[in-house]
């Protein structure tokens, strides 16, 4: 199954909104890198997130991209707000 990133973030406010958003409009979404954020040591260091793992991406099929990507839209305009 293909699946595209509409949101990545170090902050876990804005991850916590975003999954709200998502889940509130019925789409689907997996997360990557969620669960290795304090695996390497470094833990949280760059931005919020572990650097060698990069922030924690929210990925949704093709089809409901634009719709995330919407839905999303303001979040990602004002982080941490």
């Amino acid at each position: 199954m293909s699946v595209v990133t509409v949101f990545a973030s170090g902050n876990v406010g804005d991850l916590v909104m975003a999954k709200m958003l998502l889940e509130t409009e019925g789409i689907r979404f997996v997360t990557e890198g969620e669960g290795v954020q304090d695996l390497f040591g470094f833990g949280r260091t760059v931005g919020g997130y572990n650097p060698v793992t990069g922030p924690v991406q929210l990925r949704v099929t093709p089809e409901d991209a634009p719709k995330a990507h919407e839905v999303l839209r303001e979040l990602r305009e004002t982080p941490g707000a």
